[in-house]
């Protein structure tokens, strides 16, 4: 019998041999037969007890080595587009490694989150520990739930916050995660129901309590998936960063620049100078100076920060809190123009003519230091002639001059006729607890209109000068409306007593003829919204098609670095065009702009949606306690579910479920997008005043119930529409069923959402409900 191997022989044999790790097959490899194997059994369990193996389903392998076969998930790409993958059991006390993908032709197409069985193989001297080739894709990540955790006598169960949500999860005894009764979790799925259909899942992180008030974002940002920890890399990153100097800059200091931003601002990323331009060649004209943040220098391409930052796409904005783009060493401190303190920036020197046409610019990479952080409020009590002990030093040199370049801006943004959409945007105020205060609806001043046309004018200056200099870049684009959308604005406004011209090139003026016509009048909302509607969302893209929305040819993002990551791209690529240093747009991320433009793009719809629901869910906290009240509103959505209303004080929406309607069915005209009752053949429809009563408010779902009283200026009784509301035709009217072509009935009370897209009311239609029949985009 050959003699036992030492614990070290045993570690050796099992690093070079990690497919062969069994007990018996240490046996085999060292000799050990009989009643030897005793021995070498302690030796292992000794090496184990020790944390040098670690023994799993009767394989012995380094705890800090990963097995020959792996499931693993796919990550994001990295910088150079590779793709990398992470096991999902690491047992290692140091980070888990970083395994890169080494695909081969013919395999299917791997995307982030996509779960796999990989064969891996050690590697050193590299960035990544293990190389890994595709056994087989196992699936996609699972389906990730956030809902209120309820313990059972045997497990538990998830009741999802979603308000489109309609089914819970079954939680299997184990799988709570140490999760109580009543607590926020986050969960993900672990199977197919076995009790009465329901799904399983497993609680995969607990948040605590989901009445808190500080709950309400955070609730957000686990939904929409927002990364809100900074990696340790990018932390350590930020926190090594010196502010930068003068070297390779142009002194800007003396130029008396001001921040003007609201009240309650986390940052400072941009500010404005003006004064009469003394050239001969331009009388009357004024020098506008935009200056922003120079954030390129800090967050270099393909550094930690860089990284996170692209992941991240943009910050995040929510009432109690911010999410940022980039850490508060950079967000608040190296990268906001404080007052009285040198900032690195980079400058844009705008010439404007007497009426507001944009002259010529250049662009500066210098050293600012801003001599007031001013807000809104200043500004415009110093322009109506009250100026405050902070604004009234400045009125002379810095805002007199400012206010006319303004002006003069202005006439030529008159001229330009841009989409001028008046929808006003809510202020919700929290105490220190995170209790909802108020809620109101930000005044919208003249000083805010002053900063946001400099920066449009700057963002405009960026793009064009880096067409000329033929640099690539990232555009802001935003495409005209399809056909489909304007149809429906049309019939929204025929229905409104208003006209939409056809057989001609839309243009921004158009449209704005329309909202001048329907501004001051009862249908101002409806119209505006039915106009937001039609437009196409902008995004992000390498190729040039224009601004519908502002009638710009060419538009970039240029001032808001610190929380848009565009920005940043395109900061480079000005520093690459003008050669100011090493640290401008480089080859790789030239190569790799279609995909940035798609990732950032999406990243801004994420955060958008996040903002709305932490909106909509502070909202119903607020009005919880207004339950049993009566509130005024316009109808602002039809399902066949039932009537989405918007309420005058608050701008809330809340659902009046079809059943509330009456006993009659009520038929859904989804072209028409207007319910109509199959008896009386009673029609609602998009804008009708309403009057309803707040039945339930969910804070944690952000869901309002409300029961009409009264729409169209007719009463609703008992649960009974008036005879003497808006009737339909009598042909499209049935006995408690959908007639044959109707576009579906509404009897029940139903959950879910109305469809994107929804068509504005238009006139009753002629024919009953008619069935959809063209395709919408």
């Amino acid at each position: 019998m050959a003699d036992l191997p030492t614990k070290a022989q045993i570690l050796d044999w099992i690093a070079e041999n990690p497919g062969q790790t069994a007990k018996r097959d240490i046996a085999r490899a060292f000799g050990v037969k009989g009643s030897a194997r005793i021995d070498l059994k302690r030796m292992l369990r000794e090496l184990e007890d020790d944390g040098h193996l670690d023994k799993r389903k009767g394989q012995y392998r380094d705890p800090e080595k990963l097995p020959p076969v792996t499931v693993c998930q796919i990550g994001a790409p990295d910088d150079d587009g590779d793709l990398t993958a992470k096991p999902l059991e690491w047992h290692g006390e140091g980070p888990e490694p970083r395994i890169l993908m080494i695909p081969r032709e013919g395999e299917p197409a791997l995307g982030e989150g996509d779960r796999v069985l990989l064969r891996l193989r050690e590697v050193s001297g590299e960035d990544h520990q293990y190389e890994g080739r595709l056994i087989r894709k196992i699936g996609t990540a699972p389906r990730t739930i956030l809902g209120i955790y309820r313990a059972g006598a045997e497990g538990g169960r998830i009741v999802p916050i979603d308000k489109g949500a309609d089914r819970e999860w079954m939680v299997p005894p184990g799988n709570a995660g140490g999760a109580k009764d009543g607590e926020l979790v986050e969960a993900e799925q672990a199977g197919p129901g076995a009790r009465m259909g329901l799904p399983r899942a497993r609680v995969v992180e607990r948040l605590g309590d989901p009445s808190a008030p500080k709950s309400v974002s955070l609730i957000a940002i686990h939904q929409h998936g927002i990364p809100d920890v900074f990696p340790d890399a990018a932390l350590a990153e930020a926190d090594r960063m010196k502010p930068a100097g003068l070297k390779g800059r142009e002194d800007l200091r003396h130029l008396p620049l001001v921040t003007i931003d609201p009240e309650d601002a986390r940052d400072h990323d941009d500010a404005v100078y003006a004064h009469p331009d003394d050239a001969p060649d331009n009388p009357g004209g004024h020098v506008v100076w935009v200056a922003i943040a120079d954030v390129a220098h800090y967050v270099r391409s393909g550094s930690a920060l860089d990284r996170e930052a692209l992941t991240r796409g943009n910050s995040t904005y929510f009432p109690d809190r911010v999410v940022p783009m980039l850490p508060e060493r950079l967000s608040g401190d190296l990268c906001s123009l404080h007052e009285g303190v040198p900032r690195a920036c980079l400058a844009v020197r705008m010439r404007l003519a007497e009426n507001g046409a944009l002259v010529g610019s250049t662009f500066h990479r210098g050293l600012m230091r801003s001599a007031a952080s001013l807000t809104y409020e200043q500004v415009q009590a110093a322009i109506d002639g009250q100026p405050g002990d902070k604004a009234g030093p400045l009125v002379e040199e810095v805002l007199k001059p400012l206010h006319a370049a303004y002006r003069a801006a202005a006439f030529a943004r008159e001229k330009r006729q841009p989409l001028d959409l008046d929808l006003p945007e809510r202020r919700i105020v929290l105490s220190e607890k995170g209790e909802v205060l108020s809620v109101a609806f930000r005044e919208r001043l003249e000083a805010h209109r002053l900063i946001e046309e400099f920066m449009i004018l700057a963002n405009v200056c960026a793009g064009e000068t880096l067409v000329k200099k033929n640099t690539p870049l990232l555009f802001r684009v935003h495409e005209e409306p399809d056909a489909d959308k304007l149809d429906a604005l049309r019939e929204t406004a025929q229905a409104s007593g208003l006209k939409l011209a056809k057989g001609q090139v839309l243009q921004t003026r158009h449209l704005n003829r329309l909202l001048n016509e329907a501004a001051g009048t009862d249908l101002a909302e409806l119209v505006n919204m039915a106009t937001l509607r039609a437009m196409q969302q902008a995004y992000y893209a390498p190729e040039n098609y224009g601004h519908f929305g502002l009638a710009l040819r060419t538009y970039a993002h240029f001032t808001s670095p610190i929380r848009r990551y565009a920005d940043l791209v395109v900061h480079r690529a000005l520093i690459r065009a003008h050669g100011w240093g090493d640290d401008g747009l480089t080859d790789g991320e030239i190569d790799r702009l279609e995909s940035t433009a798609q990732a950032i793009s999406q990243t801004e719809r994420r955060s958008m949606l996040a903002e709305r629901d932490t909106t909509d869910r502070y909202l119903a906290a607020y009005l919880s306690e207004r339950v049993g009240q009566e509130f005024g509103g316009r109808v602002s959505g039809i399902a066949r579910f039932g009537l989405f209303v918007k309420l005058d004080e608050t701008g809330a929406d809340g659902l009046v479920p079809i059943r509330a309607l009456g006993n009659e069915y009520f038929h859904h005209d989804q072209d028409e997008n207007t319910l109509m009752g199959a008896d009386t053949g009673r029609v609602i429809s998009l804008g009708q005043r309403v009057r309803v009563r707040l039945v339930e408010a969910v804070p944690v779902t952000g869901g309002l119930m409300l029961e009409p009283l009264e729409i169209a200026g007719e009463e609703v009784e008992g649960g009974a529409m008036p005879d003497g509301f808006r009737r339909g035709p009598r042909k499209a009217r049935g006995k408690g069923k959908p007639p044959g072509k109707g576009g579906g009935g509404a009897r029940p009370a139903q959950k879910g959402k109305a469809g994107k897209g929804a068509k504005p009311a238009g006139k009753a239609p002629a024919k009953g409900a008619r069935k959809v029949t063209r395709r919408r985009k």
